[in-house]
């Protein structure tokens, strides 16, 4: 049986940038809930889009809210995962709004009117790999393109 192996904060970070869907775990009055979401990163921040009704627009900003990618090979028997946790707030301000958009906007796979954005600002980010065929191109299944 393999160890754990603890993820460094470049490698933790290396992952969020590549990455475009993950989940965001959150409290609400009915219990918790785990969302699945497509995010980006935009300077030090998880951004995501979500609908001003949904459990994420009511009870997913103003709020401490958890993240987590992966990333799992059933053949190779290994994997790894990246969590973050911190405060969501809503993006409001305009210039913040356009920079983003002009940047790399969370592009929403669902359908419907996705215009409400939450920023994710970690205080805590950690990662683990498990697992002994680990190259550069295996660590990512996905690279963002521009």
């Amino acid at each position: 049986m393999q160890e754990p192996v603890e993820l460094t904060l470049e490698e933790c970070l290396d992952r969020l940038h590549a990455g475009v869907l993950g989940r965001v775990a959150l409290t609400t009055p009915m219990g918790p809930r785990i969302v699945p979401i497509n995010y980006a990163m935009h300077e030090d921040a998880i951004v995501f889009r979500t609908t001003p009704y949904s459990e994420l627009g009511t009870y997913g900003w103003n709020t401490d809210l958890a993240f987590e990618i992966d990333h799992i090979d059933y053949d190779k028997h290994q994997g790894w995962s990246v969590v973050a946790i911190g405060r969501a707030t809503l993006v409001e301000d305009p210039d913040e709004l356009r920079d983003i958009r002009g940047s790399i906007d969370p592009m929403p796979w669902a359908g419907g009117r996705r215009h409400l954005y939450i920023r994710l600002v970690w205080r805590d980010l950690t990662g683990r790999r498990i697992g002994a065929d680990w190259s550069r191109a295996s660590m990512s299944p996905v690279r963002r393109t521009l």
